[in-house]
């Protein structure tokens, strides 16, 4: 209808003006609520060619088009406005061809499609995942799944930072304290052990600093020399060197961490298509800087440490190598860089990744522009907000941070213990309840994130969550479960939705709005994937899921007597139950059949 009206209206102006419109220039957008009207024409650019008020103009497009486009049932003008209805017969026609399609995602399909790569999740293998990385892998999950519905070749990528000081923390701790603790010896699942002596060296650190404060040294001086993060730096060296006993080490303990991450991830419902590594990338990044060095683009100080002057781009002087050889982090971000380049040939890479590393991302396009590979223009940083709890910010060498799979096993039970209160589930066998149970927990965790957007902080409220009622995932999996609910019932007897009978459907008000709320689905997943925000999509579901309730309790579906009009009901719970778990699937949310 969109384009069928643009064209409408600059034929219109060539009609009444004699002027010629480039019809993407049109500006239509959909009428504000509090006006009547479907679609809105902002008249304001025509005037030039109309030499009369805008309300005039506006007046004379509006008779134009009820007398040459049968869809334009009315129109109305509010100054330099022009809101357009619809008929009705529009709307039943366009929800006739909605029920008998079976591609949802069709007009959502772009024209050019692009490989893009979706970067989230990069974990430390020092510690578990966190309610932090619930954001950031819920985040780039969606926007792979909203980019590939719309026609895009998107890949899940996920880098693991599997080496560095932070690695060696680690280690070291585990090494003096940790008397052979596995995670079979102890019961913790192997990222917990790990993240367990990354705070013993954290605070074995720390009290160390302090006791050479004591003895008069200058806190960043007692920083640098703590003998402790002195020997943590010694293992770094000594891994880039191969030393046979660190890389044991580091083995054994990544090994721990690959398990426990894997199976957080089977937990949240994310996977990837490639998983790249830091401790094989940053080799290929470094043997990269040290080629672009003897060509002259980054130089060498007299300590032998390596960098790159980005001045001319506005920006600092970056080091690359550090003067004891080893790197740093941006050098595996290079390297991992290239080899996505050269394994996908992509055209946007985009980084999940939070907003306190915006400058890095700065960086890395303008190192690799100036090493000359002109497709880092495809580089986006997907910069997006913290996430905290009611109580404050988390911290993960003080242990204070909310553990990913805490988090979920906590939003499960307490889904029980709803479920529970509200008893409704008490025919079903204990193995479904679980999954619905599961379904709820994590429909509330994944949805209450995703609906704010990215690029704000936001507080996670697990109480509010997953409250059944209000703008939450369980509300909306719950509208979906009631729908589904009906259409059992509604086959027990034998009563089928007939899309044939539509034609003669004479839909209310509240019917043509359910309708137009069908048809924004797909605007809302194209807005969503052009601005890389979930969060659309989103609130789309709570809109629509809003609307229906009150439809639901305000017309009777299967106690309608007039045939016509109880199979149109039909048909539109049907298909707002089916919208409704496809918008869902693109945040990652399982609908349940029964709540």
């Amino acid at each position: 209808m969109e384009l069928v009206l643009r064209n409408k209206i600059a034929e219109a102006v060539k009609a009444l003006y004699g002027g010629v419109v480039d019809e993407n220039s049109i500006q239509l957008q959909e009428t504000r609520k509090d006006f009547n009207g479907d679609y809105t024409f902002v008249v304001f650019p025509i005037i030039r060619f109309s030499k009369n008020t805008p309300e005039k103009t506006a007046e004379d497009i509006g008779n134009y088009l009820v007398e040459n486009l049968s869809p334009i049932a009315d129109f109305n003008v509010v100054k330099g406005f022009l809101n357009l209805v619809i008929s009705d017969e529009w709307w039943v026609k366009f929800f006739t061809e909605f029920c008998n399609s079976d591609d949802i995602f069709a007009s959502c399909r772009v024209k050019t499609p692009e490989t893009i790569l979706v970067e989230y999740s990069s974990p430390n293998t020092n510690k578990p995942l966190h309610l932090g990385h619930i954001r950031n892998n819920l985040l780039g999950f969606s926007l792979y799944r909203i980019l590939s519905s719309c026609g895009h070749r998107a890949i899940k990528t996920n880098i693991v930072n599997d080496r560095g000081i932070h690695i060696c923390k680690s280690m070291l701790a585990w090494l003096k304290y940790g008397n052979g603790e596995t995670p079979s010896s102890s019961g913790m699942k192997g990222d917990h052990l790990v993240g367990k002596y990354y705070v013993m060296f954290e605070n074995e650190y720390k009290a160390q600093v302090e006791a050479l404060k004591k003895e008069g040294m200058d806190e960043e001086t007692a920083q640098m020399s703590a003998p402790i993060i002195v020997e943590a730096r010694n293992m770094l060296v000594k891994w880039e060197a191969g030393d046979e006993e660190v890389i044991k080490v580091w083995k054994m303990m990544n090994s721990w961490v690959y398990e426990g991450f894997d199976e957080t991830y089977r937990k949240l419902g994310v996977d990837f298509d490639k998983i790249y590594y830091e401790s094989e990338t940053y080799k290929d990044g470094k043997e990269q800087v040290l080629k672009a060095l003897d060509k002259g683009i980054f130089y060498r100080k007299e300590d032998g440490s390596v960098w790159a002057n980005l001045e001319p781009d506005g920006l600092d002087h970056k080091v690359l190598i550090r003067s004891d050889g080893t790197t740093v982090y941006i050098t595996q971000d290079i390297g991992t860089a290239i080899a996505r380049q050269n394994d996908f040939h992509f055209d946007r890479c985009i980084y999940v990744v939070g907003n306190e590393q915006n400058y890095h991302f700065q960086v890395l396009k303008a190192i690799l522009k100036k090493m000359g590979y002109n497709w880092a223009d495809g580089l986006i940083h997907f910069s997006y907000g913290m996430v905290e709890l009611p109580e404050g910010k988390m911290k993960s060498r003080e242990g204070t941070v909310v553990d990913a799979d805490d988090l979920i096993d906590e939003m499960i039970e307490t889904a029980r213990e709803l479920s529970a209160e509200l008893g409704k589930l008490e025919e079903i066998n204990d193995n479904e309840k679980e999954e619905i149970f599961r379904k709820i927990g994590l429909g509330a965790l994944k949805y209450f994130i995703l609906k704010v957007d990215p690029k704000k902080n936001m507080t996670f409220n697990p109480t509010e969550s997953i409250d059944f009622n209000g703008n939450t995932g369980p509300f909306i999996q719950y509208t979906y479960a009631r729908i589904r609910s009906v259409m059992r019932k509604a086959s027990q007897i034998n009563l089928a939705a007939n899309p044939a009978m539509l034609i003669h459907a004479k839909p209310c008000a509240k019917e043509i709005a359910l309708i137009k709320l069908i048809k924004k689905f797909t605007s809302s997943v194209t807005e969503s994937a052009e601005t890389y925000n979930p969060a659309i999509v989103a609130n789309y579901c709570y809109e629509l899921a809003k609307e229906y309730n009150q439809y639901y309790h305000d017309y009777s579906i299967l106690g309608e007597k007039d045939i016509v009009t109880r199979n149109l009901r039909l048909m539109l719970s049907d298909k707002i139950s089916f919208v409704l778990s496809k918008a869902m699937w693109l945040l990652g949310i399982e609908m349940p059949e029964r709540m």
